[in-house]
C-alpha cells in the first residue's frame, strides 16, 4: 500500500479512532497519543494492509486493544470530559438547565463507564460511531445475534441505571 492509498483508507477514519480511544481513556491527551500509536503500527504494516478484508475494522481492533493495554498498565487517570456537552450550548441555555445537562452528561458518562467492557465497546460503536452491525461484527468477531443482544441488554442497563438513580434522587 502506497502513501495515497494509506491515506484514502486510514486517514478518514481518524477521528471515529480518537473517540473511541477516548471513551476508553476518557483523556484527551492520552487518547491522541494512542490514536498516533495506532497509526504508526498501521503504518509500518502497510504492505500487510490489503490482505485484510476492512482496515477500519483492523484499525477500531487495534485502537481497542491499546486502550485497554494502556489502562491496565497504568491507573486509569480520568480527566472530566464531560464539559462538552454543556459548552456547546453554554449561550442559549439558563444557568439551571446548564447544570441540569451537565449533571445528566456526568451520570450517563459513569453509568455507561460501569459497563462491562464488550457492552461498553457495541454501545460506542454502534450508537456513537453508527457502525452497521456488519461492521461491529468485523471488529468484535461476534455473530450480529450477539451483537443485538448485548446492545441490548446494554441500552437496557443504562436506561435502567439512570431512571434508578432520578427516580431515587426525586424521593428526596
Amino acid at each position: 500500500m502506497d502513501l495515497q492509498a494509506f491515506k484514502q483508507k486510514v486517514l478518514p477514519v481518524q477521528g471515529r479512532l480518537f473517540r473511541l480511544a477516548k471513551l476508553f481513556l476518557r483523556n484527551r491527551e492520552e487518547a491522541e497519543d494512542a490514536l498516533q500509536e495506532v497509526l504508526m503500527r498501521l503504518w509500518t504494516k502497510r504492505q500487510q494492509l490489503d490482505s485484510y478484508h476492512s482496515v477500519e475494522a483492523l484499525a477500531v481492533q487495534m485502537t481497542r486493544n491499546l486502550c485497554l493495554d494502556k489502562l491496565k498498565s497504568f491507573a486509569n487517570r480520568t480527566t472530566d470530559g464531560n464539559a462538552d456537552l454543556t459548552s456547546v450550548q453554554a449561550d442559549t441555555l439558563s444557568p439551571y438547565r446548564q447544570a441540569e445537562l451537565s449533571d445528566s452528561s456526568n451520570l450517563l458518562h459513569r453509568i455507561i463507564d460501569e459497563l462491562p467492557e464488550q457492552q461498553k465497546l457495541i454501545l460506542h460503536l454502534r450508537d456513537v460511531e453508527e457502525y452497521s452491525f456488519e461492521e461491529i461484527e468485523e471488529v468484535t468477531g461476534l455473530t450480529v445475534n450477539n451483537i443485538r443482544v448485548i446492545l441490548s441488554r446494554a441500552r437496557q442497563r443504562v436506561r435502567d441505571s439512570y431512571l434508578k438513580t432520578n427516580d431515587y434522587e426525586a424521593g428526596y
